[in-house]
């Protein structure tokens, strides 16, 4: 019984050693991805809250509508693509 108890503990030491030279490589791996998965959880937190809260891209057009009269229709059109695509993509 001793001797199986001494085997199960160098196992578990091999484990536990094992497993925190995998955690290092881990972290060393994802570490260039850092940046960039940060910037893409803003973005779609971003997207979430323009989702919870639509008045925000209604302002924006009538910012736009107020500061550039000339370019409304541009503006409206890619609005009405993007909306679209949105829709699409919800569906």
């Amino acid at each position: 019984m001793n001797n199986i108890l001494i085997r199960l503990a160098e196992r578990r030491e091999r484990l536990v050693a094992q497993a925190a030279s995998q955690r290092v490589a881990l972290a060393q791996n994802i570490e260039p991805w850092r940046i960039p998965l940060a910037l893409a959880d803003q973005g779609l937190t971003a997207l979430r809250y323009i989702k919870r809260n639509p008045e925000w891209i209604v302002g924006g057009v009538v910012l736009l509508a107020a500061l550039r009269p000339g370019h409304v229709g541009k503006w409206l059109g890619r609005g009405w693509v993007t909306w679209q695509v949105m829709q699409k993509l919800r569906g």
